[in-house]
């Protein structure tokens, strides 16, 4: 599970990487799905492994992205989160220490 969990966070840094560039807006959706799903997941494993932090984190970085009830701003203010989100899932592959449980 834990390597499963490091490619779902890659995955999502890639495609906030791919999102600085000029895409249809179907990837943009696409994204918000994916991010959000990823944010939320990494959410629930980091309260499961007792880490507030990035608990908080990846539930904010979740919010965000909702694909539900989207918030609507400039395409460089997406930009900018896009690119502090993707820094967040690839640091989260360093410093995020996985707890399993048994």
């Amino acid at each position: 599970m834990k390597n499963g969990f490091t490619i779902l966070r890659f995955i999502a840094a890639v495609m906030l990487l791919g999102a600085l560039g000029h895409h249809p807006y179907a990837y943009y959706q696409l994204l918000r799905w994916v991010v959000c799903g990823v944010a939320a997941y990494s959410a629930y494993i980091a309260y499961e492994s007792k880490n507030q932090v990035w608990t908080w984190i990846f539930g904010i970085t979740a919010v965000l992205f909702n694909p539900l009830v989207p918030f609507y701003l400039e395409r460089e203010t997406w930009q900018l989160l896009a690119g502090a989100a993707a820094i967040v899932f690839v640091g989260s592959l360093f410093l995020f220490k996985f707890v399993q449980k048994k």
